[in-house]
């Protein structure tokens, strides 16, 4: 009896010692399991900010109303900004290929956009009157159009979910971006897991040939469902309450076209900077510059939150109705790659009957990457897409464009009798008005220049 009683315990305390064992196994695998999934794991723009990320889908469920009450308690509410390492105290290697290569491809230093990721926050740059201002919550709907090709993948990442973080839900209709034939492998199946990951109406749309800017927005356009089109460039960050003031605009007047403040983001840091309040211009290059806004432009009640009237647009970033779009033309369809398109429509929208303004309530960040500029086959479409614009809009004052290009007279730029038709079908005025009435600064700069001639 005694040795039965032994051999129950011997064998009870080995099946507990064998099990435990076995508990003990089977934990300690799943604990590694999971670290290794963690690892394994794809590297997304959520871990950069996974609380925003979540804010933002509970922000889907939320209706208008709710959104607007909380802007009021918001207005005057401190604002705390996530603080980002200083990127200006880290020096780039100009000496190093792999960097100045990486700086030839993306035209701004891909280096620092990599450690900044696919989302960040961006300080609000507005005026402070701007804070106090309201907007009706029941607007039109917007399809934000971008256009991408080799673009920096986090740039482009950035771009969209600011877009997301910074827009209600209720006016965003759907985010398109169109992709001009990019090689790269990180904007293919990188870019559609990334995007799946927003579980937004996120369409994209892959041109089967290199197109260029112009055409690639038209294909974004017929695309759209939006009430209103929205172009960003892909290399932007959208702030705080950045569509409402351009939405706000154009369902007061469906004929005007409205454009945000452009800030500065750096090329090399990628420091977001406030821009000051500017117009856009051109000179008798018919190349876009910025120009000075007087201060008396600025007298009344709304101060530095007043609507600028532009006599042109930068084109990279602006709204205009969809149905306004198409009445006027959309862009010219003989124009190359990108470049005077922005001048060409902005002649259009003012000679056609239209406005377009410079809202300074609404800001957009933007890097300007010049390197494009000096890529032959962008001077070679620039060219020809003047050509275009100085035949068709400048009546007899595109003799002040071939004074600046004198070996220009020659060269060809394609049909133009479409756009000719055009601007007759649309009864626009003639160049002499639009300089009397919004621009008499360039008839100015071209009798000075004649003056230093003689």
């Amino acid at each position: 009896m005694r040795s039965l009683i032994l051999y129950g315990l011997f064998y009870t305390s080995l099946t507990f010692g064998v099990w435990t064992a076995l508990l003990f196994a089977y934990f300690h695998h799943s604990h590694v399991s999971r670290e290794s999934n963690k690892i394994q794991e794809p590297s997304s723009f959520l871990s950069l900010g996974k609380k925003e990320y979540h804010q933002l889908v509970r922000a889907t469920e939320r209706t208008p109303e709710q959104h607007a009450r909380d802007r009021l308690l918001d207005r005057d509410r401190p604002r705390r900004r996530r603080i980002f390492p200083p990127m200006s105290q880290t020096k780039f290697n100009f000496s190093n290929p792999e960097h100045l290569n990486e700086l030839s491809t993306y035209g701004f230093n891909s280096i620092f956009s990599r450690r900044l990721g696919g989302m960040r926050e961006v300080p609000d740059t507005r005026d402070k009157k701007c804070y106090h201002k309201n907007y009706p919550v029941h607007l039109l709907t917007a399809s934000v159009i971008i256009c991408f090709h080799n673009e920096e993948f986090n740039a482009l990442l950035r771009t969209v979910s600011s877009i997301l973080y910074l827009t209600p839900p209720y006016f965003l209709q759907e985010i398109i971006l169109v992709d001009d034939k990019s090689e790269f492998d990180d904007l293919q199946g990188k870019l559609e897991y990334h995007l799946e990951v927003f579980q937004r109406n996120i369409k994209l749309v892959r041109n089967k040939r290199r197109e260029g800017l112009i055409r690639s927005r038209l294909i974004g356009a017929d695309s759209a469902t939006g009430d209103v089109l929205v172009f960003l460039d892909s290399h932007c960050e959208v702030n705080r309450v950045w569509l409402e003031p351009l939405m706000a605009a154009i369902a007061e007047n469906h004929h005007v076209v409205v454009c945000p403040v452009i800030d500065v983001i750096d090329t090399m840091t990628l420091e977001y900077r406030p821009s000051p309040l500017v117009r856009g211009a051109f000179d008798w290059n018919l190349q876009f510059q910025w120009d000075t806004v007087f201060s008396y432009e600025m007298d009344g009640p709304d101060g530095p939150t007043k609507p600028i009237r532009s006599p042109a647009m930068a084109g990279g970033i602006f709204a205009i109705h969809r149905l306004y779009f198409y009445e006027i033309g959309q862009y010219d369809k003989g124009m190359e790659l990108w470049g005077g398109e922005n001048v060409e429509i902005s002649l259009r929208i003012w000679m056609c009957g239209g406005q377009l303004f410079i809202i300074p309530c609404s800001r957009v960040g933007h890097i300007s990457k010049k390197h494009l500029e000096n890529s032959l086959a962008i001077k070679k479409a620039k060219l020809r897409n003047s050509l275009r614009v100085a035949h068709v809009w400048l009546d007899e004052y595109k003799d002040n464009f071939f004074l600046q290009n004198p070996s220009s007279r020659h060269t060809k730029y394609g049909d133009i009798s479409e756009r000719v038709e055009l601007r007759k079908r649309l009864r626009c005025k003639s160049f002499q008005w639009y300089l009397d009435s919004l621009f008499p600064d360039l008839e100015a700069f071209m009798s000075k220049e004649r003056e230093e001639i003689k």
